[in-house]
């Protein structure tokens, strides 16, 4: 996701919008931990929205020009309470996260290698392709291999999920709704 539309989230300081918003939130992450398949991302372009749904996979495979960024959350003016950080922080470390989500700098491929978050760097137009070598090699292990695989290197993230997650789309509601606030201040002024 290179971008967000803002406005497709209705008014986000009324409490009912933002209930849904939490509750959506919280699902989506838990729903893909809870895929019981070791997961491939294949990214070609930019993960600049919700890079934490790809954090979710076992190995990602990114294009030479792949870049990760986080623009929605602190440089929009909300907490980064989605999950990024908690996802980031899981891969990189709580400092760096931080660093990252505060000062939201794109994030090369090569960068994230060297970070342990990507398994692989292919040319342009060739991570599905690659993805796609991968799976099959994983296709030729027994299910039930394959099954509590995932389960097993996925555990400690949905722990992580529960315990962080509501708690931070929380914070980012009121961060949303005061920021919200400080237009309609303005556009009063």
């Amino acid at each position: 996701m290179p971008s967000i539309d803002f406005n497709s989230f209705g008014n986000v300081s009324d409490p009912d919008v933002w209930s849904k918003v939490h509750d959506e939130g919280t699902q989506i992450l838990e729903n893909i931990a809870n895929i019981r398949v070791p997961m491939i991302w294949a990214l070609e372009g930019k993960a600049h929205v919700h890079a934490e749904y790809g954090l979710l996979a076992n190995l990602i495979v990114a294009g030479e020009d792949a870049t990760f960024n986080d623009l929605p959350h602190f440089a929009g003016g909300i907490v980064p309470g989605d999950g990024v950080f908690t996802l980031w922080s899981y891969f990189v470390g709580p400092g760096r996260a931080q660093a990252m989500l505060l000062d939201p700098q794109p994030m090369t491929a090569r960068q994230a290698k060297d970070l342990g978050v990507v398994a692989e760097i292919v040319p342009r137009g060739r991570a599905l392709a690659r993805a796609n070598e991968i799976a099959k090699n994983l296709l030729a292990k027994p299910e039930v291999t394959r099954r509590n695989t995932r389960i097993h290197f996925v555990q400690p993230i949905k722990e992580r999920l529960v315990r962080e997650v509501g708690y931070g789309l929380a914070l980012e509601g009121a961060s949303a709704a005061a920021l919200v606030k400080s237009f309609q201040t303005k556009g009063n002024e």
